[in-house]
C-alpha cells in the first residue's frame, strides 16, 4: 500500500491534473467492490440527492429564497420588469418573478418521480473514474445521459402547473400592463421552454450540492455502500 501511494505522489509532480486521474482510475479496488456496486453506490448518492436536496425545492419559496436556484427572468423580458418599475408597478413585477418561481416549486414536486426514475434506469460506462473525478460528476453524468429526455418529460408538467398557480393569469396581466406603456416594443414570451430548463437546472444544482457533501463529509454517508463506495475516492 506504502509502495503504491508513493507512486502516486510521483506522479503527481510529473502529470496534470487530467493524467493524475486517469492513473488513479486504473488503480486496483482490491477485490472489494465491482463497477456494478460503485456504480450502485453512485445511484444512491443521487437518490440522496433528490431526497434530502430536491425535495427542498417543492416548499414554498423553495426556489425563490434559494440563490442557488432562484429562477430570474430572461434577458428579452428584463426590460418589462424594468419599465413596469419605472411607472410604479414593482409590486406586479415581483409577482411575476414570484409567479415563475412558484410554477417550478409545484412542477417539480409533482415530477420528483421522474427524477428518481432517472436516476433508477441511469447505467454507468465508467462508474470509478465518474467516482475519483469532481464533486459532482455523477450528477453531471446524470444530467447529460438524462436532461433531453428529462426535458420532454417536464415540460407539460411546466405548462399545467402555469395554469394551476395562476401564472398564466398573472403573466398575461403583466405583459398586458407593459405593452400599454407609449413607445415599448410589445412583448408575447412564451415562458414554458425558459422555466422548464431553468427549473431543470435547479434540479440538477441541488443534487451536486448533496453529492458533494457525500463526497467531502463521511458523516453524510449514511450506507454501508455508501461507505465502501466513497473510501475509495479517499484513498486516493
Amino acid at each position: 500500500m506504502i509502495k503504491k501511494i508513493s507512486i502516486l505522489f510521483i506522479a503527481l509532480q510529473l502529470v496534470g491534473c487530467a493524467e493524475l486521474q486517469k492513473i488513479a482510475s486504473q488503480l486496483p479496488t482490491q477485490g472489494v467492490l465491482s463497477q456494478e456496486q460503485i456504480g450502485a453506490g453512485l445511484r444512491q448518492a443521487l437518490d440522496k440527492g433528490i431526497k434530502n436536496q430536491v425535495t427542498k425545492l417543492t416548499a414554498k419559496d423553495g426556489f425563490y429564497k434559494n440563490e442557488m436556484v432562484k429562477i430570474l427572468l430572461p434577458e428579452e423580458l428584463q426590460a418589462v420588469d424594468k419599465g413596469l418599475r419605472k411607472i410604479g408597478l414593482s409590486k406586479l413585477a415581483d409577482e411575476g418573478l414570484k409567479a415563475i418561481n412558484r410554477t417550478a416549486e409545484d412542477a417539480v414536486k409533482t415530477a420528483t418521480p421522474i427524477f428518481v426514475n432517472a436516476v433508477k434506469e441511469i447505467t454507468f460506462n465508467d462508474a470509478k473514474n465518474i467516482l475519483l473525478g469532481e464533486n459532482n460528476a455523477a450528477t453531471n453524468y446524470l444530467e447529460g445521459k438524462t436532461q433531453k429526455a428529462l426535458y420532454a418529460q417536464f415540460n407539460p408538467v411546466i405548462k399545467n402547473s402555469f395554469g394551476k398557480v395562476g401564472a398564466d393569469k398573472v403573466w398575461t396581466n403583466l405583459i398586458n400592463k407593459y405593452n400599454s406603456i407609449p413607445f415599448v416594443t410589445k412583448v408575447n414570451a412564451d415562458l414554458t421552454d425558459y422555466v422548464t430548463n431553468q427549473a431543470l437546472e435547479g434540479v440538477f444544482t441541488m443534487i451536486a450540492v448533496e453529492e458533494e457533501g457525500i463526497r467531502t463529509k463521511v458523516g453524510l454517508r449514511n450506507t454501508d455502500l455508501l461507505r465502501k463506495v466513497f473510501a475509495l475516492q479517499d484513498n486516493i
